[in-house]
Parts: C-alpha cells; structure tokens; sequence
C-alpha cells in the first residue's frame, strides 16, 4: 500500500512536469493551495534590504507575505501598476528592473479583471536584470499554456481546485533546479532521518508531514482530464462563454464591465459593478433568487480595486469554467436583466 501511495504522488507529479514542460518533476513541491506555495517561495528567497517588484494586481497570498517582510525584514517593495483593461505599465516594469530586484512576482491573471499579463515578456526581462521571477498561477494553471522554460520562470505557484479540476487542499510548488529555498516548514519526511536538519534532496526538502495523498490522487484524475482536453480547447470554452456573458451584461443599465474590453483575450472571469448598488446584496439576491454563485466584495485583491477605483463599492464577480455550459451563462444575464429592473 505505501508502494501504491508512492506511485500516486509520482505520478501526479510526472503529469504537472508534463503539463508545465518541467524537465524532472522532483521540481514540483506539493503544498495545500496556492497561499502555501506563494509562502513558501516568498519567505524562502527574501533576505533582510533585498528589493521586490509586484504589480496592483497580486492577490493578498502575495501582498500579504510582502507587506509582513516589509515590516520584519526591511524589504522594498514597487506595485507596478495596470490600467482599467488590467494592462500592465511595461514602461514602469522597466524602470523598477533598472534597480536590480531581488524577485520579480506577478500573477499570470487577474482574479478581479480576468486580464492576462504577458509573463513571457516579463521573464525576459526579470532575467536580463538579474531577478528570480515567480508567478501565480492560481487563474491560469490548466486554462492557459504555461511553459517554465521559455517564459524564463523560475517558481510557479498553482493550486489543484481551480483550473486543474483536483480537490481542495491540493497544490503546488515549481522551483527552478537554480533556486534554493529556505523551508518553510520543519519535521518528519521519512528520508535521512537520523540528519538534524531538513534533507538535500527534492522534493523532501520542502515537503514535511504526511501530504495529502488522497487529495493528490484526486488531483491527479484533473490533470489527466486537462492534458487529455489541452488547456488550449479548455481556454477556447471559457473564452466563448465570457463573451457570452459580457455581450448580455454590457447593455444593462447602470451596470459597468470591468477588465478587457468584448473580443480581448481574458480568463473565465466577468467582475462588475452596478452604480448605486451594494455588490454584496447582489450576491446575495443571485444567490438566493436565482442559485446562481457569485463573488462580491474585494475578493482578496484591494490594490486591483484602487487601480480600477472600485475599492469603495467592491464588485460583482461571475465565473465560467470548463464545465460551464451556455445555458448556465443565460441563465446568469437573465437574472441581472430581472435585478436591475
């Protein structure tokens, strides 16, 4: 049975390593989410005074570790901001790489705006500079294709319940055989255990305590699922369904789309607000009127919200994934058309 449990994380491993064109999956680390990996990448390979560039739409899994190394570690930190569609200012990237960064972090999408940052590019120049580049990719694993080796990405963070269809408490760790990390976690690996210290070897290093193996094994079937599919058709279905939605929601009165404009390319996210009203009580009208889910709020990214000067009102949020079906999306729109009304 421990043979088989074995296999399993193998396995799922050799699928990410495929999925992510990582040459030895040793280099994967799993971890319980994206917040964990982003932790454990962050607070690995910062030192006291070391220089970081991030941009206005991180989440608070990578400002929130920032702001504390900020505070405990006398770190520097630049937001490089974006515009209304979620574009990055690439004149003001090139500026703060000028001053020789110790990191360079962003995510590959925005979980507010749904826009994509062009983490190629990005690399390229993190690289030029000097910088290790780390990117999340809790909105795009399994939905965009990620290539660590041509986008010059050192350490990518993804979770397993999004758009690698696995269970919650799953994710992972990308770390570049480049890159050594402080561990975030210390205790029992069952290897080298007679060593006071944590072992050399990945992915050991970096995996103390039992890892869920049950939740892997889960994760594994939605990996499969995603290479079998590709994450090209995946992107293609969700692409067709948010427009969809935004050529129903754009007419409604007093409602205002945010993030890339109909027929830009963006993940399966359409975030609005509607003048006058409560984002939290449309929720929650959809919710309860119509079993519909949505997200309202900050959704764990204030600065996305100051730069896009939704951060008094917050947003509506809906998402499409690769399962959603069109049906779903009217279902959606008519609902808005009834609320507003």
């Amino acid at each position: 049975m421990a043979v088989q449990a074995s296999r399993v994380l193998f396995e799922t491993r050799r699928m990410l390593a495929q999925l992510f064109r990582v040459k030895n999956p040793n280099n994967i680390i799993f971890t319980h989410n994206t917040t964990q990996a982003l932790n454990m990448a962050i607070k690995g390979i910062l030192k006291s005074g070391d220089y970081v560039v991030a941009t206005m739409i991180e989440h608070n899994s990578v400002r929130r570790p920032l702001e504390y190394l900020m505070r405990t570690l006398d770190i520097q930190v630049d937001y490089i901001g974006v515009n209304d569609q979620g574009e990055l200012d690439m004149q003001q990237l090139e500026a703060c790489l000028s001053k020789n960064p110790k990191l360079v972090v962003c995510s590959h999408s925005s979980n507010l705006l749904g826009s994509i940052l062009p983490i190629q590019r990005i690399g390229e120049l993190a690289r030029s500079s000097g910088a290790v580049f780390l990117v999340d990719a809790a909105q795009s694993a399994g939905v965009l294709d990620i290539d660590v080796e041509s986008c010059c990405i050192d350490m990518l963070a993804f979770p397993g319940h999004k758009g690698l269809l696995g269970p919650q408490g799953t994710g992972g760790l990308y770390l570049s055989p480049e890159i050594e990390l402080e561990p975030l976690i210390h205790g029992g690996t069952g290897s080298q255990s007679e060593e006071k210290e944590m072992p050399s070897v990945r992915p050991d290093r970096y995996e103390a305590g039992t890892l869920n193996t049950v939740g892997i094994a889960g994760l594994r079937a939605g990996v499969e699922y995603v290479l079998k599919e590709t994450p090209q058709r995946i992107y293609q279905h969700e692409w067709a369904l948010t427009q969809m939605m935004i050529e129903g929601l754009k007419e409604l009165s007093g409602l205002k789309l945010l993030g890339p404009v109909q027929g830009k390319e963006r993940t399966g996210i359409v975030a609005f607000t509607i003048e006058g009203r409560d984002s939290t009580e449309i929720a929650f009208r959809l919710d309860r009127q119509y079993g519909i889910a949505v997200r309202a709020g900050m959704h764990c990214t204030p600065l996305a919200h100051y730069a896009v000067r939704t951060d008094k009102t917050g947003a509506v949020r809906a998402s499409v994934g690769a399962n959603s079906t069109e049906q779903e999306v009217q279902r959606m729109v008519e609902a808005m058309r009834e609320l507003v009304r």
